[in-house]
């Protein structure tokens, strides 16, 4: 089992940022992919951005230019910067952590709640 521990959500005002991180622990894998993704009310859970643990990285479109993701390794920790946040991006953000297999095993934190006010 791997544990994930997410901080750093809150509100803020259009245009403002907010920066999250995600510790994992427990059945650490060296090989492995974390990541965010954003459920809004009423929707699916989406992808915002992953990153491998070789640092290749991906991000959902809408994203793109506002948000940077990265990690520290030594510390299994994923952060997600946040910049020039919308309204549109509220959304309750939950971490992610993929071990590569097979098997491959996918594990969620329980979400920190994201709130843009316009």
């Amino acid at each position: 089992q791997v544990q994930l521990v997410e901080s750093g959500g809150g509100l803020v005002q259009a245009g403002g940022s907010l920066r999250l991180s995600c510790a994992a622990s427990g059945s650490i894998s060296s090989i492995n992919t974390m990541g965010w993704y954003q459920q809004a009310p009423g929707k699916q859970r989406e992808l915002v951005a992953i990153i491998t643990n070789g640092g290749m990285a991906n991000y959902a479109d809408s994203v793109k230019g506002r948000f940077t993701i990265s990690r520290d390794n030594a510390k299994n920790t994923v952060y997600l910067q946040m910049n020039s946040l919308k309204p549109e991006d509220t959304a309750v953000y939950y971490c992610y952590y993929r071990i590569h297999g097979p098997p491959t095993y996918r594990y969620w934190g329980q979400g920190t709640q994201v709130t843009v006010s316009s």
